[in-house]
């Protein structure tokens, strides 16, 4: 394949624009000069290298632009064997495609046209298992960061017209695509349209993940509850769409956005689906049991040992005093400097490597809890609460709102400390009031708890049988609120009927 130079004066007009100048200046973007003996026609090709898939351009592009019927920008479509040629006279269009992977391309007696063809160089991890919510029994795929694979891995699970997905691009510098999947005739419209809205009311430079959404899209921001659920499974998300609920994927980011969502959402794992509807909510109401107890255990103990001792039965009464008798510290700073300690293995472990995190984390959790009690610092009783709380953190299945259950213990603990009972019941009826005042997308976040609503709790701390669920989440609101018909599903036929 030959290659002539041409002359550098074609197209001055361009080269002295502002954008060609800038991109002029970066060392990945390439300028090739060509010519076509067959039409006699010069042209110039110029995309970034980082961006274009090279064996693209050299097997497919050139030789039909060398060796083609090729006499004017027009010709292209015919010519050149990709899906995806366009024809633009618009600066701000070539700058863009130019950014997202196209070769632009020149012809030295056209001014006013220039061609763009599709080259874009796809790098996408491949498939793997979930690595945040892992279950034994159902599917083994995880989204990927790549919204087109992910929107293929959705698709296959809901291969129905209804499917409705709605582009958007959010971010003056990095032009990242968003997909705001749901599905027509089912979903509500005024939720569609809350979306539709907040999502163009954005004005960010670079949104680099799914996260940046959701702090734009929250009801509250000042909340530390997530009122958006992120998940990495495919199959939870065609069955909140099923629901009625609304998916937002960002491209770059390996998990997908589900709103409007309840509370109680984020202690149901997905596996609870897969499972007998007897042990699912037994599991669901264990996590919930945690919840509770991880927040609350450290702060009784210090309201406990602090004002109300005489409630302690005699017989552990004993056991508390023998394991504080060397403690120099009053209860609150035991409780804190172990609820510390936890805090810093469980960050040092996240943020360290795999295999030396793990590594850190036992040892350092054995021999930091095991040295202090020696050495007086804190009692052995305390260090067993505090262990029994970190666990029970990490039953909740959400990232994020295992998050915030590990830092509500805080204000907890400092209550108990000034009014022992009293500021527990205290900071608890704050957090209350903050909990039935909040809302996601509008929708109450309590529910089906405040407001009371019968037919949502089929599906909440107690998840019944699937023959049962025939109605969509009332606070959903949808168009079409029945799933199927109960009373078929009830009967069982006779195999001889």
């Amino acid at each position: 394949m030959k290659r002539w130079l041409i002359k550098k004066s074609i197209h001055e007009d361009i080269k002295k624009t502002e954008w060609a100048q800038i991109l002029a200046k970066s060392n990945d973007f390439k300028k090739a000069f060509y010519y076509n003996q067959k039409t006699n026609v010069r042209f110039c090709i110029s995309f970034f290298n980082t961006l274009v898939d090279e064996k693209v351009v050299q097997q497919g592009i050139l030789p039909s632009l060398l060796e083609g019927d090729f006499h004017s920008v027009d010709d292209i479509k015919k010519i050149v064997p990709l899906e995806d040629v366009q024809i633009s006279d618009n600066p701000s269009k070539i700058e863009e495609n130019l950014c997202n992977g196209y070769v632009l391309l020149t012809i030295e007696t056209e001014e006013r046209q220039f061609g763009l063809i599709g080259a874009k160089k796809e790098i996408v991890r491949n498939l793997s298992p979930p690595e945040v919510e892992i279950s034994v029994i159902g599917p083994k795929e995880a989204f990927v960061e790549s919204i087109s694979t992910n929107l293929n891995l959705i698709r296959r699970r809901l291969p129905i017209k209804e499917l409705i997905v709605e582009e958007y691009t959010i971010g003056s510098l990095s032009k990242t695509k968003i997909a705001v999947l749901h599905i027509e005739g089912i979903t509500n419209q005024e939720n569609v349209n809350t979306v539709r809205q907040r999502l163009k009311d954005v004005e960010f430079d670079a949104i680099t993940d799914s996260s940046y959404i959701v702090q734009f899209l929250s009801d509250n921001s000042n909340s530390p509850f997530p009122q958006l659920l992120d998940t990495e499974r495919p199959d939870r998300v065609a069955a909140i769409l099923a629901e009625g609920k609304i998916a937002i994927c960002v491209d770059g980011s390996p998990h997908v956005l589900i709103t409007p969502t309840t509370f109680v959402n984020f202690f149901s794992a997905f596996e609870d689906y897969y499972l007998n509807w007897i042990i699912a909510s037994f599991f669901r109401l264990l996590r919930m049991f945690s919840v509770f107890f991880s927040i609350l255990v450290t702060p009784l103990y210090v309201a406990v040992l602090t004002y109300h001792y005489e409630i302690i039965p005699h017989d552990l009464l004993g056991t508390l005093i023998s394991s504080r008798r060397i403690v120099p510290f009053p209860p609150v700073l035991e409780a804190v400097f172990l609820e510390m300690t936890i805090e810093l293995l469980r960050e040092a472990g996240a943020r360290l490597p795999t295999k030396v995190g793990q590594t850190i984390g036992i040892v350092g959790g054995i021999v930091i809890g095991t040295a202090s009690v020696e050495a007086g610092l804190t009692s052995n009783v305390l260090l067993i609460l505090i262990a029994l709380a970190a666990l029970s953190s990490f039953t909740t299945p959400i990232y994020k709102m295992s998050n915030t259950i590990r830092v509500l213990r805080f204000p907890f603990l400092f209550f108990a400390h000034l009014w022992g009972l009293i500021g527990i019941l205290f900071c608890f009826c704050i957090l209350l009031t903050h909990l039935i005042r909040l809302t996601s997308l509008g929708r109450p976040f309590l529910d089906p708890f405040y407001p009371p609503r019968l037919v949502d709790l089929q599906d909440s701390l107690i998840r019944f049988p699937f023959r049962d669920q025939g109605m969509r989440p009332e606070f959903l609101r949808t168009e079409n609120p029945i799933r199927y018909s109960m009373n078929k599903a009830s009967i069982k036929k006779d195999i001889e009927e």
